[in-house]
């Protein structure tokens, strides 16, 4: 199956993606910010990173960037659920800095699932 990096500050959140995602048969990763992924990256393949955009140390604009840069080939899903700006906003800046989807939180398991199903399906 996939390797799958899940990125979220909330750990009941990343919990609950982690859970659905290894349910589904996937190896899953995890980090509570940004600043964690160059190290995530290091070690085994990555197919897909999921990142929250809003988070403390090292936010999810940057932290896209960074894997488009270093690991062109990962796919990208960028997820948000408010802020300043609206999540709207936040995620229309997750795809125009390189980000293959996005999703508003709060998400169903189901949507959850079909987008990386979609997004993992020509690549693996």
């Amino acid at each position: 199956m996939s390797h799958i990096l899940v990125v979220e500050d909330s750990e009941d959140l990343r919990y609950i993606i982690k859970s659905i995602l290894k349910k589904a048969g996937h190896q899953v990763s995890e980090a509570c910010d940004g600043s964690e992924v160059s190290q995530c990256l290091a070690g085994d393949p990555i197919d897909l990173v999921i990142t929250d955009i809003l988070m403390p140390e090292q936010e999810g604009i940057q932290t896209i960037v960074q894997i488009r840069r270093s690991n062109p080939e990962i796919k990208i899903i960028g997820m948000s659920g408010g802020g300043k700006g609206g999540a709207e906003h936040y995620l229309e800046m997750a795809r125009e800095f390189g980000a293959h989807a996005t999703m508003l939180k709060p998400f169903k398991k189901a949507q959850l699932l079909e987008l990386v199903d979609s997004l993992l399906g020509a690549s693996v």
